[in-house]
């Protein structure tokens, strides 16, 4: 009799991925060139492939509803997770360039949906260069909330061209945002996240949201306790800064 044949980066207890076999460097050179699928556009988007529960063949995709959060470099997926039955409807997406990080989560994510059949089937992920594709994914006034947690801080003057928050780029998160949609960032590095905040302020379709608003949002509470690295930064006792903005409509 064969014996069975054991898969050592799946914890056997738990069913899910072991971290030490996925890990990465902290992060990747946004601007150099990498090698993986891209649709065309927003409706070339796999949504059967990614929500196969929600979407059980290709064909039913046309008029149904449409990702609403993008986690941008999502790491591990732990804002994911916690997301995922926070809001069981939404559908939701992670997009990382590292590709061993990509397939973490892809096989924590499928874990989870044999540990807890009917959970974790609105969330996906994608190995994805969000500084260059988002038009690529998601249409205009597609999303709800995007977040960009504890991003690369890029501390050399010559390299802030690849901060994921800049004035640029929020152009074209304003397109793929609602009115009303969210911005969530967090970060333990003061410069930036003055940096973050200072673009956000400087921004004609951004506004902050009011200490009151940050108050009630059951979201900004998972900010700094829901990834791997906020964890990290709270054990060492260390400060965080969050600028939390709302997309507006341009002034009449």
């Amino acid at each position: 009799m064969l014996a069975t044949k054991v898969n050592p980066t799946i914890n056997k207890s738990t069913g899910l991925p072991r971290k030490r076999f996925y890990r990465a460097r902290a992060h990747s050179n946004p601007l150099s060139d990498s090698h993986f699928p891209v649709p065309v556009s927003p409706s070339h988007v796999e949504y059967s492939l990614h929500y196969p529960q929600f979407f059980p063949s290709s064909e039913e995709v046309e008029g149904s509803k449409k990702i609403q959060f993008a986690d941008i470099g999502c790491g591990f997926g732990g804002l994911l997770i916690s997301l995922s039955t926070l809001f069981p409807e939404t559908l939701m997406i992670g997009m990382e360039l590292r590709d061993k990080v990509t397939e973490y989560v892809k096989e924590r994510i499928s874990g989870l949906r044999v540990a807890n059949p009917g959970q974790y089937q609105n969330i996906s992920v994608v190995r994805t260069n969000s500084m260059k594709y988002i038009p690529n994914f998601f249409e205009k006034g597609q999303l709800s909330k995007m977040f960009f947690l504890f991003p690369d801080p890029h501390f050399k003057e010559k390299n802030h061209r690849r901060r994921v928050i800049s004035p640029h780029l929020l152009d074209e998160y304003a397109y793929v945002l609602q009115a009303g949609g969210i911005i969530y960032t967090i970060t333990d590095v003061e410069e930036l996240g003055e940096w973050m905040k200072t673009c956000l302020e400087n921004h004609p379709l951004f506004e902050a949201l009011t200490e009151q608003e940050l108050e009630t949002d059951p979201v900004v509470k998972l900010l700094s306790s829901a990834t791997e690295e906020g964890q990290k930064v709270a054990r060492n006792g260390e400060q965080t800064y969050q600028a939390v903005f709302r997309r507006i409509l341009p002034a009449s």
